[in-house]
């Protein structure tokens, strides 16, 4: 009887060692598992920070995973920027760069369905952006956090503080930036507002061909490039173009509805931190009048900055000024 091994008992012994491992390890992650499943954003984040994921993402309650930068030191003080439609977290380039350099800890985050974040079919309302923002703060352990909000954005910052941050205690003070509240829509209690046609091309837009939708918004009035004088950026166009056709066509047309029905109202008036409100009164895609003006009013702790002749987006075309704008606030 031969003594020695046969490469059937080493293979026999081999495929035991594994599955004997395997059943171990299984075994030790469980309470991980039940942990993960119990706080899903708080163990995605975790992942990342151990470099298994590429990007920074943190998962929402129904499984939407939102992308997000965060810059600076971990003990500056937070401000957490939130953006217009149908754009990403790059859109704020500008201030991100200039509010790190000055030893800020700056957040943004992909909207659900736009720039990174996962492109889901449903939730593209105020409320589910709110929640969203919201997990991201949790996730990081933001606390006495600045909400910079554009357009979109702006009503986002509003759902959001009313919502989350000041029953959370986390929020300290929010800006409103070319904001869309109170109400974008013509309705009889707001007569000021634009007519639903104007939101219908919009939608009739997006689902006939976007693409060149983002470029006609981009190249007009967004930016006021339309403006006889009117100095054009093809970089900055373009860059607007690529933000867009990044996100989910479903995203953007749902998002409408989002931004251009959604009466908030009632979330400016419990919001009760320090509220800036900065709007250009040359812009064209959220009329003044129907927007800064009337959240002015109903905001108990708000202060109105108005810029002549500035359009919509105005923190990119006059980053130069609004920028040192939001460093008085934030230093006030």
């Amino acid at each position: 009887m031969n003594d020695n091994p046969t490469l059937r008992d080493i293979d026999d012994g081999r495929r035991k060692l594994i599955l004997g491992t395997a059943a171990a390890a299984s075994l030790a992650a469980l309470p991980a598992l039940a942990h993960a499943a119990d706080s899903p954003s708080r163990a995605h984040r975790a992942r990342n920070h151990q470099g298994k994921k590429a990007m920074n993402t943190v998962t929402t309650r129904d499984g939407v995973e939102i992308f997000f930068k965060d810059w600076g030191p971990r003990d500056g003080q937070p401000v957490m920027f939130h953006h217009g439609w149908p754009l990403s977290s790059d859109d704020w380039d500008a201030q991100l760069l200039y509010f790190v350099q000055r030893g800020f800890r700056v957040i943004a985050h992909d909207r659900r369905g736009h720039g990174r974040s996962t492109q889901v079919s449903e939730g593209h309302d105020m409320d589910h952006y709110a929640a969203d923002a919201f997990a991201v703060v949790e996730a990081l352990d933001l606390k006495k956090v600045f909400h910079v909000g554009h357009s979109t954005g702006g009503g986002e910052v509003a759902r959001y503080v009313a919502r989350h941050g000041q029953p959370s205690g986390r929020a300290a003070k929010a800006v409103l930036v070319s904001a869309v509240p109170p109400l974008m829509l013509k309705t009889a209690g707001n007569p000021e507002g634009l007519p639903v046609e104007v939101f219908d091309g919009f939608r009739k837009g997006v689902a006939d061909n976007r693409a060149q939708l983002f470029l006609d918004v981009a190249s007009g009035p967004f930016y006021g490039f339309n403006r006889e004088g009117a100095k054009v950026s093809q970089g900055v166009v373009q860059n607007w173009w690529r933000q867009g056709m990044m996100g989910s066509a479903k995203a953007h047309y749902d998002g409408i509805k989002a931004f251009s029905e959604t009466d908030q109202t009632a979330d400016l008036q419990a919001i009760t931190i320090p509220t800036l409100v900065l709007h250009g009164d040359d812009d064209q895609i959220v009329p003044i009048a129907d927007s800064a003006l009337k959240s002015a009013k109903l905001l108990k702790n708000g202060t109105l900055k108005v810029y002549k002749g500035y359009p919509h987006g105005m923190l990119t075309t006059h980053a130069d000024v609004i920028n040192p704008d939001l460093l008085a606030f934030f230093k006030s």
